[in-house]
């Protein structure tokens, strides 16, 4: 019999910084050393603990793995995209893990194997393999794809002469993760910086040459922004911009001259925001310009693009959030916001004609799906809601009617009417109405208190907007209620939402949560024995402050990637990431923001007092939230709590932000996740 392994134990090492006159002592500060063979033997220990501590619910895990990849058609095809000639689609087959890229001439034209990841991985036994650039090249004869084998978001980018299936010479190391074709022999790509993995250069890479000869097109050197490039949808401008949190800057050149240099679109003002369509001679502009905090339409002339030109076409609403725009030759089509649902706007040129397009479901999640056709009668969305499996629509704009191309099928058995969703508001301590989503079986809640799985993020102005999971049913059919807090930090509510959520009104956030989950134990839907919680990386942090402040609303929590350790990460600008985010926490050697973050930062913050049962997720290579922060959580965790409830951690030693890459692997991590979850909640069967 194998021993019996304890909780590890890591040692501490005092490590003093002192910040604006205070001193802060950091225990645990050397578990960011990542070469030390002791912080891997730790990391090792933990993984095998949590192993152990879980061991006993394989075959749950096994059971959910199975019930997830039972609903799934594993043999798919995506909906194909037509851009010029070609039908552009992805498919997926039985037992493998990765997609396979394909095209037809015509629809009925025969199968072009483009890329085939699985086949990538079979000859190099990757732990890791993540797509993250794919442009087939004006002319449809070359192909620029992006490989990354760690996790660390950096990537390889190799050329494939789409005719004879043979890879070309050039090879572009340590890209970032963006390039967009100039012309058929030109490509523009991304760089980061070495240490901060900040995007900050744009290069043009002409075919045949060396990657040495590459020329620097665009240099961002301010560490607050990010360079990123795209085409308008008419394929008419290449733009590159520097792109903060707070501020945009855009700069453009004309396709048709590739070897030419971008011109400034207008200057950068701090505050101001803005993204550039164009179509016959003008530029559409979605900005938050004069004050327009939930953002509005102007045009400007290609001839003149400074702000004093721009000119409102649609203005400021106080009640809609504008968010970005689809171009068509005919059309202009917008997405929108309104009383926290997500819609699409409709408006034709001639005339100026508007209408939205509608849908049935009391929630719901519309959006762009992929449009590469400018002189289209057609814009392809997508469609989804807590019940709804993920639906791909062509709306037909001149006779306002939707043509369904796919509802992703789930087997199994699944039938809609079974469930129900609604949404449902809580009240913050300041007295602001904050929305919950609920999905349940119809037979799992009557009134009375049953179990329920809390979902936050809350950041960045990201809204988690309700959409389906076929591997979450295993939830809902063992009578789980899953539940969306929309706090503020989203943008549900418009860009007012978010900015009440960042900053110093940072605590609004994790209140807000707080408030949720206290609204459903006061309406019966759940009480705190039966009540679990989850977030993921910001939704991390989410999770560790609510654990501090309010611990005994919950029997159990999942922190993915969790960003737990806000101020010594805010402090230390020679690791990834952290510049940037002064936009969004505030610069910490700033006293007023060095004390507030201070005041919620999870793991300066975890006391002796009583905890629910935790799982953390982490990855070793994780460029967005280093391993060490859930690390060093842990065993701040295992010192001060006063509990003996379980307290793991999963390391992923090969892995980054998105943990596994394999779809398979991934609900195999989702169902380990749930196994946990379903054991607190006495429902491990």
């Amino acid at each position: 019999m194998s021993k019996k392994l304890t909780a590890p134990d890591v040692e501490k090492k005092p490590f003093e910084v002192e910040v604006n006159g205070n001193v802060r002592v950091d225990d645990y500060y050397w578990l960011r050393e990542k070469t030390n063979v002791d912080v891997l033997a730790y990391l090792a220990a933990e993984n095998a603990y949590r192993e152990q501590e879980l061991a006993h619910l394989e075959g749950l895990r096994e059971k959910l793995f199975a019930e997830m990849v039972g609903r799934i058609q594993e043999t798919d095809d995506s909906v194909p995209v037509r851009e010029g000639e070609y039908y552009y689609y992805t498919r997926t087959e039985e037992g493998k893990q990765y997609g396979i890229y394909c095209r037809k001439l015509g629809m009925e034209g025969a199968e072009e194997i483009l890329l085939d990841l699985n086949q990538i991985d079979d000859e190099n036994d990757f732990a890791y393999l993540s797509l993250g650039i794919y442009q087939v090249s004006p002319q449809h004869d070359l192909l620029a794809f992006g490989l990354d084998t760690t996790g660390a978001e950096t990537y390889t980018i190799q050329f494939k002469h789409l005719g004879t299936g043979e890879l070309l010479t050039d090879v572009i190391e340590n890209a970032a993760g963006s390039a967009e074709w100039g012309d058929n022999t030109t490509l523009f790509y991304t760089t980061e910086e070495a240490n901060t993995k900040r995007s900050d250069k744009l290069y043009r890479h002409i075919l045949g040459e060396g990657q040495s000869a590459d020329v620097l097109m665009y240099h961002e050197p301010d560490q607050l922004y990010n360079v990123y490039p795209y085409k308008t949808n008419d394929k008419r401008y290449l733009f590159v911009g520097s792109l903060g949190i707070e501020t945009y800057e855009w700069h453009y050149l004309d396709t048709d001259v590739p070897l030419g240099d971008f011109k400034l679109f207008a200057a950068r003002e701090k505050g101001l925001r803005y993204d550039v369509e164009h179509r016959a001679g003008t530029f559409y502009i979605v900005t938050n310009a004069d004050g327009a905090v939930n953002s509005k339409l102007m045009t400007t002339p290609v001839t003149n693009t400074q702000r004093g030109s721009w000119q409102t076409l649609i203005p400021h609403r106080e009640e809609v959030r504008l968010y970005n725009i689809e171009m068509f030759a005919q059309y202009l089509v917008r997405s929108e916001r309104i009383n926290g649902l997500t819609q699409l706007v409709v408006t034709q040129f001639d005339g100026f004609e508007t209408h939205t397009i509608d849908f049935d479901e009391e929630i719901y999640t519309v959006g762009f799906g992929a449009n590469a056709e400018y002189d289209s009668q057609l814009v392809r969305l997508t469609y989804t809601s807590l019940v709804t499996p993920a639906t791909v629509y062509d709306y037909h704009m001149g006779q306002r009617t939707l043509e369904l191309k796919k509802r992703t099928p789930v087997l199994g058995g699944y039938d809609t009417d079974q469930y129900t969703t609604k949404r449902i508001l809580a009240t913050a301590d300041d007295g602001v109405k904050v929305p919950i989503s609920l999905v349940y079986r119809k037979d799992a809640w009557q009134g009375q208190p049953t179990t329920l799985h809390l979902y936050g993020y809350g950041s960045y102005g990201v809204t988690v907007d309700p959409s389906f999971s076929s591997a979450r049913v295993s939830l809902l059919d063992r009578g789980v209620v899953f539940a969306v807090a929309h706090v503020r930090g989203s943008q549900i509510f418009g860009r007012k939402w978010y900015e009440n959520g960042k900053f110093l009104h940072k605590r609004n956030t994790f209140t807000d949560f707080i408030a949720c989950a206290k609204h459903l134990i006061a309406q019966n839907y759940t009480e705190p024995a039966k009540m679990t919680i989850e977030g993921r990386s910001a939704g991390g942090l989410l999770v560790g402050a609510v654990l501090n402040l309010a611990s005994q609303l919950f029997k159990a929590a999942v922190a993915g990637v969790p960003f737990v350790d806000v101020v010594t990460t805010m402090l230390d600008e020679t690791i990834p990431l952290t510049v940037g985010e002064f936009d969004e926490w505030g610069n910490p050697k700033d006293p007023k923001y060095y004390d507030y973050m201070l005041s919620y930062s999870p793991y300066d913050n975890v006391t002796a007092q009583d905890y629910p049962a935790i799982l953390v997720t982490a990855g070793l290579n994780d460029p967005r939230v280093q391993y060490w922060e859930p690390a060093k959580w842990v065993a701040k965790l295992r010192d001060l709590k006063t509990d003996n409830n379980p307290l793991l951690l999963k390391m992923h030693m090969g892995a980054g932000h998105f943990a596994s890459s394999g779809r398979y692997d991934l609900l195999k991590d989702v169902a380990h996740d749930y196994a946990f979850l379903l054991d607190q909640l006495g429902l491990a069967k």
